[in-house]
């Protein structure tokens, strides 16, 4: 799914109504119409709405909901930014097509008395907003987020930038649930835009086809369709040659679980053939773990050489790996000698913060997998999540690799430059041994002949549905990294349905 900037959905209305020989107020209707639809199925007329709206376009929105709520016999207030001789052209229609009478605010004192509503609906600024909120638009944000009640925000919670972060201390409305229009908004999918934003939901407005489809853009939302569609089938007579040769190289003394749980989810995503090289200290631990995978020793207590098998096989570094200078050194060799791409993560990556040197001897088209602290080590400091996001983009271009920011939304950034967010995830797999089950995900889909970017892509998006579904059957506090890969045979059942 394409995410669009605020300039790209306005146009995105223009072609709608353009093409479809609509008005604007025809499609102010339609997204009021689906909102609706949604508020009803979730709330009785038990609930009753108060119902903020502004002068501009979003106001319409909240305007037309409001009549229709009122007209399905719910309980209905609204309060009105300005006076009906400020409103748009569309806002002014369904100001006179609300029939009730409505509050104005029109000075500082305002005041809410004797509120009792049990939802408060936000429709008060939408993406048009290109200011911070101040006077008494600041006044009634602040009043209304003090309210107790159930708040959603249409389109978007007022006052949040829809292509940026919000700065600091900017007053924005704090929604429960967001109803937006069409598209994901970009500062949705980031930790600073995110705390306003609630559950969000995508109202369907039948936007134009032809211009989604040819409208350029380079942030994508991972869809279930695209990794269903791009899932590889089995066929009947394929063997396990066919299905490629994983070497998973890591661990080292008190740290072998690490490359263990790489080494099993690589195995859980189809690879035909998983080698694991690992210090002999281990080699117990690791053949009673995997038994199907087959081990090699590589020193005692570290990994002190990697030569065996590199040239045959997709190689996934780092997990458990240390930082020995001696395991440094074979891995520095590794890179000087290596040109196919290899997945990166943990020690790996740690060794390139000591040597951002190595990063020129990266493989094209990589794959590094750091977590923020992890990227900061390497690439710099940054303040916020999306300017983070934004030097990812521009060392994927400058290093020809590509790097999977992890996060709630873990982004993808590809020598391109596109950045794609994976939506699939949750907050029980914030814990050890997490990462190191992607590293043996995108390994083992790397070495089954997925592109590097599409390794990335599905890796990502299946370790965060097992991690979904995990967390609904153990809960997010008792789950664990094993579980991920337990219940990525339930994700591959779905998706081959």
């Amino acid at each position: 799914m394409k995410i669009f900037k605020k300039e790209q959905l306005r146009l995105c209305d223009e072609h709608t109504i353009k093409n479809r020989n609509l008005r604007s107020i025809d499609l102010m209707e339609v997204a009021a119409t689906n909102c609706y639809k949604w508020i009803t199925e979730r709330y009785t007329k038990d609930y009753s709405f108060y119902v903020v709206c502004g002068k501009g376009n979003n106001g319409g929105d909240g305007l037309a909901l409001a009549r229709m709520l009122v007209e399905g016999d719910y309980e209905v207030e609204v309060l009105m930014l300005q006076s009906k001789d400020d409103l748009t052209e569309d806002t002014q229609i369904n100001f006179d097509r609300f029939p009730k009478s409505v509050q104005f605010i029109d000075n500082d004192s305002f005041e809410i008395e004797n509120f009792n509503s049990t939802i408060l609906i936000d429709a008060l600024f939408g993406i048009g907003l290109n200011r911070s909120l101040d006077g008494i638009e600041k006044k009634i944000i602040d009043k209304i987020n003090q309210i107790s009640a159930i708040k959603i925000s249409i389109d978007i919670p007022s006052g949040l930038p829809s292509d940026e972060l919000p700065k600091e201390n900017q007053t924005i409305f704090k929604a429960d649930e967001t109803l937006t229009f069409g598209f994901i908004k970009r500062s949705f999918l980031h930790k600073e835009g995110a705390e306003y934003t609630g559950n969000v939901h995508i109202i369907d407005l039948d936007l134009d086809q032809d211009f989604v489809k040819n409208e350029a853009t380079d942030n994508f939302i991972i869809s279930n369709n695209y990794i269903k569609n791009n899932i590889r089938k089995r066929q009947k007579f394929e063997h396990k040659g066919d299905f490629g040769k994983a070497l998973l190289i890591g661990g080292s003394y008190g740290q072998v679980g690490s490359i263990a749980l790489s080494t099993n989810a690589a195995l859980r995503v189809g690879t035909g053939i998983v080698h694991t090289l690992a210090p002999e200290c281990g080699y117990q631990i690791l053949q009673t773990l995997a038994p199907e995978a087959i081990f090699h020793g590589a020193g005692q207590k570290i990994v002190e050489t990697i030569e065996l098998l590199v040239n045959d096989y997709t190689l996934g570094i780092g997990p458990g790996l240390g930082s020995d200078n001696i395991t440094k050194g074979a891995f520095e060799q590794l890179l000087k000698n290596e040109n196919k791409p290899l997945v990166l993560d943990a020690d790996a990556l740690n060794i390139i913060a000591t040597d951002k040197k190595l990063l020129k001897s990266i493989p094209e088209n990589s794959i590094l997998t750091p977590h923020p602290k992890e990227f900061e080590r390497i690439f710099g400091k940054t303040n916020s999540s999306l300017e983070q996001c934004e030097l990812a983009r521009k060392k994927a271009i400058e290093f020809k690799i590509h790097i999977v920011l992890k996060g709630h939304y873990t982004t993808i950034l590809t020598p391109l430059g596109i950045c794609y967010y994976n939506p699939t995830g949750n907050a029980g797999m914030a814990k050890g041994g997490s990462g190191d089950v992607l590293t043996g995900i995108i390994t083992g889909l790397l070495a089954q002949s997925y592109s590097p970017t599409d390794a990335a892509i599905i890796g990502c998006y299946l370790h965060g549905k097992a991690g979904d579904i995990a967390a609904l059957k153990k809960s997010q506090e008792a789950m664990t990294a094993q579980d991920i890969i337990n219940y990525l045979s339930e994700v591959f059942v779905t998706l081959n349905k």
